[in-house]
């Protein structure tokens, strides 16, 4: 089981702001990604900018949350996400997860209910993080 807040509130201190911090770093890295490979596509790539971003961001946190439970931006602010079962994540958890991110990305009432959420839940969980039990934890603690 993930820890208790009650217990172990050290486990949930600050992940709203590393979260933010996280997403922005991400956000990034990203964008790095994108302008690395828009010459390999004869910057045809420019064309369709958003669908490039979209994909490669979603392939992005897919890779770095199933190889390490945290994308490179979570790591740099010592947090990381775990199951249920205090487990890290593997493929289809990433996967699922970053699903639901990429849904409340794009609807904006859903990424406003998430933001509320971590601002407001004892474990700091989003809307993605509720449905699938999942948590962001401080690794300080």
């Amino acid at each position: 089981m993930t820890p208790d807040p009650d217990i172990q509130p050290q486990f949930y201190e600050s992940v709203p702001t590393s979260r933010l911090l996280a997403w922005v770093i991400d956000i990034i890295v990203t964008t790095g990604l994108v302008l690395l490979i828009l010459p390999f596509t004869a910057f045809t790539g420019l064309f369709f900018l958003p669908f490039l971003f979209i994909i490669l961001g979603f392939a992005y946190r897919v890779v770095t949350l199933s190889r390490g439970s945290a994308t490179w931006g979570m790591r740099l602010m010592a947090i990381e996400l775990r199951t249920r079962n205090d487990e890290p994540f593997d493929l289809p958890t990433a996967f699922a997860h970053t699903l639901g991110y990429s849904i409340s990305v794009a609807f904006a009432p859903l990424q406003l209910i998430s933001i509320v959420l971590i601002l407001s839940t004892e474990r700091r969980q989003g809307l993605s993080d509720m449905v699938l039990g999942t948590v962001a934890l401080n690794k300080r603690a």
